[in-house]
């Protein structure tokens, strides 16, 4: 951007991207007055320490792939924040006063890993939990500021601290020492790592119920733990006392899926509800009949969390309204400076049937023109996510040149009941394309899609499934947008953090050598042959999850065959925090769309 353009001038898409973003603020239990949030205020996503008294904000991080993993002491008096190397988050967590300082290794003892949770206690001490590929998942106990750390818990498969309790006194872990990624065991232990309880729902690995650790009741010399438990079909939570051994069901009976956490006396629990792609809060006192509805907008709240004088806050935004902390009170929360980010266009939904039952899509269509339109299908990460009725900048730039935009959420997906998520299992890629193939169909003989124009697109999961569709659906597809993709399974398993793998043999029923056949029916590497449209691929050179040894496994074999295609490889990992990055992503995916497919608008540069 030049230094005499603003916001007046700049295109609309450019804008969104660019205008000022926050995340719900956390703060600290015991100084509720000093919070931590998110900000690309500068341009990069980065950290920022928040007195609410004073009203000062203080960029606490600065670095030049951008920062956002951070977490409050208890009293308020020091930020831990993960550091990474170019985005692989892979680090060590690092300590900073609230009020500003040098930083300093948090751990000094500890060796880089991935992060598997950390916990900090109101005496100062900390839980720490990591991720490596040969320890396998480890957890540690540091019993005061830069003490020397302790290892309580080791294990091969993949594993985290959930939470520590109020007095420090019991440690929640959740682990799949069983075997299935996708559904955890808790464990809960003193601080020498004995054992105090279990809570188990897979039965050893043989049934697929996960279990979810919520947070510990926020009261001296209480042991309750909120759980999060899918015994009905869905998540919702329960309360179960490690110590007693009771467990109490939550009369919350509400459609979709259900999570919640401690008001900050324990007297109630603040309930998310996610249903349909919109999600909603309400208000349960334990022992009541039934909850009571916290009033807000419809659209999709992200966040949500209740402060000490009983106000909630909340992070809110529909998919045609940019996303703002709000409060109960009425107020906006955080009102960063500068220009607003434009609106787009609202979301509809369609309901296809498919051959795993109804599947749910949202809509988005130019404000002019009529269909049928160009159309690409976004389709989401995860996979055991879901698209909503939320804002998000990269839906509404297609809107802006003439798009439709249309979002699956396919088997797989969560906020449809456990047995949907669970659906893609050893097909994997396979049933998702099915259901996508389903909606496809529906919008070009609906009138919605030109079948001449058809995009398939999407990041990380969302890639994968992009590149594998344009292998396997080769005649449904008029070009492919992948970003951060798996390309080729095998290699990717392989190269891939060690939770990640664990994920992998889940979804897959073992590593490559056991089930090779199901690797192969699965990668996209498989069917690069038979793809006929033009393919745009990005890739970030540090990426942990999808690493890129792999993607040019794949590119190598287009660019062998002379296949239409592009590569762009960024210095970054899964993803980028640098507003610019991401703006010159979207910019050159729609130049390349626009080259090869014509008619729309060209970005403005």
């Amino acid at each position: 951007m030049s230094e005499t353009q603003n916001a007046s001038t700049m295109p609309e898409w450019e804008q969104r991207f660019r205008a000022p973003r926050v995340s719900l603020p956390d703060w600290a239990e015991d100084a509720p007055d000093r919070s931590l949030f998110v900000s690309n205020a500068t341009g990069t996503y980065e950290l920022y320490a928040w007195d609410r008294v004073s009203g000062e904000q203080r960029q606490v991080t600065d670095r030049p792939n951008g920062t956002t993993d951070g977490v409050l002491t208890p009293d308020g008096e020091a930020i831990w924040w993960f550091s990474d190397t170019d985005g692989d988050e892979f680090g060590v967590w690092m300590r900073q006063p609230f009020g500003g300082g040098e930083d300093e290794p948090a751990v000094p003892g500890l060796a880089p890993s991935y992060p598997a949770g950390l916990a900090i206690g109101r005496d100062g001490s900390a839980v720490v939990g990591r991720s490596t590929d040969e320890e396998g998942t480890t957890v540690h106990l540091v019993p005061q500021p830069g003490g020397a750390p302790v290892e309580i818990y080791r294990h091969r498969e993949s594993a985290g601290v959930g939470d520590l309790s109020h007095d420090g006194t019991l440690i929640a872990l959740e682990h799949t020492e069983h075997g299935d990624a996708m559904h955890s065991a808790l464990r809960v232990v003193r601080p020498d790592g004995s054992t105090v309880a279990e809570l188990d729902d897979t039965e050893g690995g043989t049934k697929e119920l996960g279990l979810a650790v919520l947070g510990f009741a926020p009261v001296a010399g209480d042991s309750r733990l909120l759980v999060g438990h899918q015994r009905r079909g869905r998540w919702e939570p329960m309360i179960w006392d490690p110590v007693t051994g009771s467990e109490t069901a939550l009369p919350i009976d509400l459609p979709g899926d259900v999570g919640a956490e401690w008001y900050p006396d324990g007297s109630a629990l603040l309930i998310e509800h996610s249903f349909e792609a919109r999600s909603e809060l309400w208000r349960y006192v334990p022992g009541a009949a039934e909850p009571v509805r916290v009033e807000t907008p419809a659209g999709t709240v992200s966040g949500a969390t209740a402060r000490p004088d009983g106000e909630v806050e909340y992070l809110w935004s529909s998919a045609a309204q940019p996303p703002e902390v709000r409060s109960t009170s009425g107020a906006v929360v955080l009102d960063p400076p500068g220009a607003k980010a434009p609106q787009s266009v609202p979301v509809q939904d369609a309901w296809v049937e498919g051959p795993g039952g109804r599947v749910h899509a949202l809509v988005q269509t130019p404000a002019t023109g009529d269909g049928p339109f160009p159309t690409v299908f976004e389709i989401h990460g995860g996979p055991t996510w879901h698209d909503s009725d939320a804002f998000a900048s990269g839906p509404a730039a297609w809107v802006d040149h003439g798009f439709a935009v249309v979002r699956v959420n396919y088997r797989g997906s969560t906020g449809y009941g456990r047995a949907w998520t669970d659906a893609l299992k050893h097909r994997v890629g396979l049933i998702e394309l099915e259901d996508i193939a389903a909606v496809r169909d529906w919008a070009v003989e609906s009138g919605l899609a030109d079948p001449r124009r058809l995009v398939l697109a999407g990041g990380s999961w969302g890639g994968y499934l992009t590149l594998l569709g344009l292998g396997t659906q080769p005649d449904a597809w008029a070009l492919g947008l992948a970003a951060v993709p798996v390309a080729d399974y095998v290699t990717a398993y392989h190269d891939e953090m060690e939770a990640l793998k664990a994920m992998d043999r889940t979804l897959l029923g073992g590593t490559p050598e056991e089930v090779p056949e199901r690797f192969a029916a699965s990668s996209p590497l498989t069917y690069v042959d038979a793809v006929r449209a033009p393919v745009y691929i990005s890739a970030g050179v540090n990426d942990p999850r999808c690493p890129i040894r792999q993607v040019e496994n794949y590119v190598d074999r287009l660019a062998a065959r002379g296949a239409v295609h592009e590569v762009y490889r960024y210095d970054a990992g899964h993803g980028s925090l640098v507003v610019e990055e991401r703006i010159k992503q979207v910019r050159l995916e729609l130049e390349f769309a626009l080259k090869h497919l014509g008619g729309g608008t060209a970005p403005e540069r």
